[in-house]
């Protein structure tokens, strides 16, 4: 809630990118007899350099400080999944990836000097009373939420609690004279992984996954079931962007597609350890065509499905090569609030092939791999990726796939590159057309909250002023725009977050994919199969 509402997810996109698929359980070393520092000069002598400044350095130091530094430096030299999650994330890191958090169930912007309501979250405690979007929030039982506290983080300590408490708000409504007041009970609001369900055809479903949590199969099942009851022969299942999380939750999800005592993958650890995961009898899609969508952002968990269903012929792999991770972490508690997710494992296709990409050259060659794509033209063209014969697997039924370095797609979309094209898409994903749009909503706010989906749909138009007005929005803000040959994209784009603000994200994806080009690729291979 409050201020982890108003980043919406990206930031945990990017943690989780970082930290790539783990497992969920904890470790804690404090029972064990010796401790984990015990009966070893190699770490007596970390520890003793650590009191020696501590208690004799001529100068005022934080400890803490180095000791962060030690550990970060000591996980760069293992791979660039193993990561240090200091106390002050890990809360933030283990809500989005549980799946919920305590909190009155808001997104919102610091809008001029005060709290601007976006969007009460569905079925959440501040939709329940009745606030909703365009609304101010100035006071917190009796603290005021307006003005130079506004750009604290901290003012989300006013509204986030204990489930079952109450917090009386002050609210500002446009077009009302006087106060509203709110007694909103905090409780548990769920962080909605999966993005959007719909029907994308007569027959052919969509659902958009935007991170694996262990809410992720029940979300997804609830999806699925909903789509098949209006008539859903086939799926579309978008992962594009997808980081990856619980392994737990990957294999579930697989297991919707595939039949029983189906391989998922299989995992090995240091001493050669083999563990399989296989699928139950508990699908409810193992039949019908399946299209995977994935890009160079899906990753790790994203990648164990994607695997699971292309190694078992189950599914139709669409887009382009996938990110290329194939570790698995454990989170270790450190004991003073902050945590280690150490590799432990690797895990492998039904098949038997790591997609794990190379890391030997450090953590910063291996991130900037997604550049090297783009100059090796493997973005737009499939044959300008390189696979190694050594790495050569082929499936049940016959097909040819490879490891060493993510999911190749069965079916190539190329990666639009236009200059005008990729900073339209940029502040679609930086946020800076939401802001935007909320700015212009603002404007006529009692307009916008009274339209139904569908006058929303038949009434509202993207004008070419509204344009020149983003345009400019964007140099005001000393990032350069140009419209020309994808004017109709950025009006489909501000169209979909005007209707993501005051409707949600499954309207927002909807309107956003019938300008995409890999979905309408799919809808043509699902009409012709």
């Amino acid at each position: 809630m409050g201020g982890y509402q108003k980043k919406y997810l990206p930031i945990f996109f990017c943690v989780a990118v970082a930290l790539g698929i783990y497992i969920g359980s904890q470790f804690n070393y404090s029972n064990n007899p010796t401790n984990i520092l015990g009966g070893n000069s190699k770490k007596e002598k970390l520890n003793r350099l650590i009191d020696y400044i501590d208690y004799e350095y001529v100068d005022p130091i934080n400890t803490d400080s180095i000791v962060e530094v030690t550990v970060n430096g000591i996980l760069e030299n293992l791979d660039p999944h193993s990561v240090y999650i200091p106390p002050s994330e890990l809360q933030q890191v283990n809500e989005s990836m549980k799946g919920d958090f305590v909190g009155i169930g808001i997104s919102f912007y610091n809008f001029k000097d005060s709290i601007a309501v976006i969007q009460a979250i569905p079925g959440g405690p501040s939709e329940k009373v009745g606030i909703r979007g365009g609304d101010r929030i100035v006071a917190a039982d009796g603290q005021a939420l307006t003005g130079a506290i506004v750009a604290d983080d901290s003012i989300t300590n006013q509204l986030k609690g204990q489930a079952n408490t109450k917090v009386v708000l002050k609210v500002k409504r446009p077009g009302i004279k006087d106060l509203l007041d709110f007694t909103v009970t905090r409780s548990v609001v769920p962080l909605k992984s999966v993005d959007a369900s719909y029907m994308a055809t007569d027959t052919l479903g969509y659902i958009k996954i935007n991170r694996f949590a262990e809410s992720t199969p029940q979300e997804f099942e609830k999806a699925i079931l909903s789509l098949k009851r209006k008539g859903a022969k086939e799926l579309i299942l978008d992962l594009r962007g997808n980081p990856g999380g619980y392994i737990s939750a990957a294999e579930q999800i697989a297991d919707q597609f595939l039949e029983e005592d189906k391989l998922i993958l299989f995992t090995k650890n240091k001493t050669g350890k083999i563990e399989n995961a296989y699928a139950t009898d508990a699908g409810e899609f193992e039949q019908g065509n399946v299209y995977v969508l994935i890009n160079e952002n899906s990753a790790s968990a994203s990648e164990i499905v994607a695997g699971a269903l292309q190694d078992n012929d189950r599914g139709i792999i669409v887009g382009r090569r996938s990110f290329g991770k194939g570790l698995v972490q454990r989170e270790m508690e450190l004991g003073d609030g902050s945590a280690v997710r150490l590799t432990i494992a690797r895990y492998y296709t039904p098949t038997g092939r790591s997609i794990q990409r190379p890391y030997a050259d450090g953590n910063k060659a291996y991130y900037e791999d997604y550049l090297s794509r783009y100059k090796n033209g493997e973005m737009q063209s499939v044959d300008s990726i390189t696979v190694a014969d050594s790495l050569r697997y082929v499936t049940p039924g016959g097909k040819v796939v490879y490891g060493g370095g993510g999911i190749i797609p069965d079916v190539f979309i190329p990666k639009d590159t236009n200059y005008e094209k990729e900073a339209i898409t940029y502040a679609l994903r930086a946020g800076y057309m939401s802001r935007f749009i909320f700015e212009l909503i603002e404007k006529r706010r009692p307009y916008y909250n009274s339209l139904s989906l569908e006058a929303f749909t038949e009434e509202v138009a993207i004008s070419d002023l509204n344009i020149q007005g983003f345009v400019d929005y964007m140099n005001l803000r000393n990032l350069k725009i140009r419209v020309k040959d994808y004017k109709n994209d950025l009006k489909c784009y501000l169209k979909a977050v005007m209707a993501q603000q005051l409707f949600g994200n499954t309207v927002f994806e909807k309107l956003i994919n019938d300008e995409d080009a890999a979905i309408q690729k799919i809808i043509v291979l699902s009409r012709n199969e």
